[in-house]
């Protein structure tokens, strides 16, 4: 019986152009609905499964089973100690990672932006780590009569920033703490951290609560916070931010809660946690 539907399939396959239905209303080629049937089910499964098992939770016979997974096998989707039950095989991690490669961060995080900015009323930001600070790629301004602009590559100067003190705690080689150089430490208020043993703890206790703030640092009248966004490896990929006026923001960390579920939103699209 499976014999005659793959043939069957096949016969459809070679059917003249003119006859064929419309790709987007072509009915589905059965054999690869089958295999996407089993890494389903293969993915909804704590434990490693059989191909009788398989067979059953996709309501085909074992040798229709078999020869699909034989299939997935030899492409790296599927694997097995061999002759043990299947697992999801690395080739779909590589298929995955190459899916990720070419989401389009902004455009990915543009809806969280405009969430935050309703949200909280203040001016969302999304940067992205640089060699040595990190840069707004994208913002989007609060709607309020008093508005704290972002203004687009701008660096974010490490140490007088949320952005940057977050760029600073998790995106140094390897996920570690980098901080500047002494000279590069330059007061841009009365607030700036210019001490750097000060700044080093200032970035630990950055690394270790997950989030950072300014308070008039960079400008007397601005205050910040921001958060990093990791990606399925576990790397700095972005870093969101929220700032506005210093009178009507006294305390950024009103804004956390919110700050915390964007960057999860954006972590979870590109990838982190599959």
């Amino acid at each position: 019986m499976a014999q005659h539907e793959s043939e069957a399939t096949d016969s459809a396959d070679t059917a003249p152009r003119a006859h064929r239905a419309p790709a987007s209303r072509a009915r589905p080629v059965a054999s690869v609905a089958r295999a996407l049937a089993l890494l389903d089910a293969l993915g909804e499964s704590e434990r490693d499964l059989g191909v009788n098992e398989l067979a059953r939770r996709i309501d085909v016979s074992p040798s229709t089973a078999s020869r699909l997974l034989a299939t997935l096998e030899s492409a790296g989707m599927v694997q097995r100690e061999e002759q043990g039950p299947f697992r999801l095989g690395l080739g779909l991690v590589t298929l995955a990672d190459r899916v990720l490669a070419r989401l389009d961060l902004r455009a990915l995080a543009r809806p969280v932006l405009v969430e935050l900015m309703e949200r909280t009323g203040e001016t969302s930001t999304l940067s992205v780590p640089g060699e040595r600070e990190a840069i707004t790629v994208d913002s989007v301004p609060s709607q309020s009569s008093v508005v704290s602009m972002a203004r687009l590559g701008r660096p974010s100067v490490a140490h007088a920033t949320a952005v940057g003190k977050v760029m600073l705690a998790f995106g140094g080689e390897d996920g570690r703490v980098s901080l500047p150089r002494e000279r590069d430490l330059r007061a841009l208020t009365e607030r700036t951290i210019t001490d750097r043993a000060r700044l080093q703890a200032e970035v630990l206790a950055v690394r270790q609560r997950g989030y950072g703030t300014v308070f008039g640092e960079r400008e007397l009248d601005v205050n910040a916070i921001a958060a990093p966004v990791f990606d399925r490896a576990g790397v700095l990929a972005a870093i969101l931010g929220l700032q506005g006026p210093a009178n009507r923001l006294q305390d950024p960390t009103r804004l956390l809660e919110d700050l915390r579920r964007g960057a999860a939103t954006l972590a979870s699209a590109l990838g982190a946690g599959r």
